[in-house]
């Protein structure tokens, strides 16, 4: 591929060259060589194979310091200045930082640095792998658009297939390795037993695109309220993380913190999403949006969600307070109408749910229904309206719309 700029090509390969004699003397003086990892790829049939990676990223990070002091260090980033779409390159990678350089050292000479020796396998200089790897940076450097990549392992949960919950959106199975190519700590950052059992295998995936510039998307807080709408749509013991993985234009972005209460598994035994509540799921995702407008609806969402990590009676406590924020002062008859058919189930369910506004503890039953009540409220959009339907089936009316039975 003809370069784009041939005077950054060559600055860049300075650079390079000049910090792998560098670094091969910081291993020659140490007397040992580069740490590697074992990565284990499981087959279905047959051994289990391995792969030897060199553990570049970490050597080369601790010396980080020295590298950008070096005088082909500063060459090159003087010749980064001068193209503008390095600097908006670095903005989108970095974020916010102390200096414009620091953000070109840290995303295009120590990014280009250590994708380069992982291609190589260590500091043995390989022509064609520098041209490879400088060539994925130019096409991301010079782009109009960025992609923009998240993942969060998901435990509490299985799937048989793939599913997209909105747009951009997606659970799927983990690919084993995909993480450890950026990231050869990403192990150690995995929950426990992740990838080797069933309810331990899928992850969350948010993709997005980006015109040059923009700013990626808020990738904790999109995955904590799909593992809201999830916990909603399936009762299932679900957490995500504990930390997300990113990338942008293919190229480690960062890893952070799932945000506590997504991270945190609640009690109870592993459950399956299906195709019909992986859509209920993403419908559920879609409306909650609307509570940020409705302090009512937010309150009951955040209270049912503590009550799933709590034992009595701290649990009771906030149901109740769950459903009074829901429904209003007469919501044992409201919520028996919204959460069962017509019958004597019906009236059992009253029954608990008026012991339970009494102060009595909670049966499975009101937990059950505290979750159908909420996933009515947010497919319907309309709390408010949604309560007068009630009212009107309460007294025997025809109602003016249908209600949205509990799934």
């Amino acid at each position: 591929m003809r370069s784009r700029s041939p005077q950054l090509e060559l600055a860049l390969r300075s650079f390079t060259l000049g910090a792998f004699a560098f670094l091969l003397r910081e291993l020659e003086d140490a007397g040992e060589g580069l740490p590697f990892a074992f990565d284990e790829h499981e087959q279905t049939s047959g051994p289990a194979l391995y792969e030897y990676r060199p553990l570049v990223r970490g050597f080369v990070e601790e010396r980080a310091g020295r590298l950008r002091e070096r005088d082909d260090a500063l060459l090159a980033l003087d010749e980064l200045r001068r193209e503008p779409a390095a600097a908006i390159f670095a903005r989108a990678h970095a974020g916010p930082k102390p200096s414009e350089d620091e953000a070109l050292f840290r995303t295009v000479l120590l990014g280009l640095l250590i994708s380069t020796a992982e291609a190589c396998g260590g500091f043995d200089w390989d022509d064609a792998a520098f041209e490879r790897v400088y060539a994925e940076l130019e096409r991301s450097l010079f782009g109009e658009h960025r992609s923009y990549r998240a993942v969060a392992p998901l435990v509490g949960l299985s799937s048989g297939k793939q599913l997209e919950l909105v747009p951009g959106l997606r659970i799927r199975a983990f690919a084993d390795a995909e993480l450890s190519r950026h990231w050869p700590e990403a192990r150690g950052l995995l929950p426990r037993e992740f990838g080797r059992e069933p309810d331990r295998y899928c992850v969350l995936e948010l993709r997005a695109g980006l015109a040059a510039g923009e700013n990626p998307p808020d990738a904790a807080a999109e995955i904590a309220d799909a593992v809201s709408a999830i916990r909603l749509a399936t009762a299932a013991p679900l957490a995500a993380g504990p930390v997300i993985f990113e990338t942008l234009d293919g190229r480690p972005f960062g890893i952070r913190p799932v945000l506590p209460i997504a991270a945190t598994q609640p009690p109870g035994e592993p459950d399956r999403l299906d195709a019909f509540r992986g859509a209920l799921a993403g419908e559920l995702l879609l409306q909650l949006g609307k509570a940020d407008t409705d302090a009512a609806l937010a309150e009951a969402l955040d209270r049912w969600e503590l009550s799933i990590f709590q034992n009595e009676p701290f649990r009771s406590e906030q149901l109740r307070g769950a459903l009074a924020a829901l429904l209003g002062e007469t919501w044992p008859l409201r919520a028996s109408i919204l959460a069962s058919e017509a019958g004597p189930g019906r009236e059992a369910l009253h029954a608990d749910l008026a012991a339970v506004a009494a102060g009595a503890g909670v049966t499975e039953a009101v937990v059950e229904a505290t979750r159908r009540c909420l996933v009515q409220a947010v497919r319907h959009g309309l709390r408010e309206e949604l309560v007068r339907e009630l009212d009107r089936e309460l007294l025997g009316l025809e109602r003016s719309g249908a209600l949205l039975r509990a799934s």
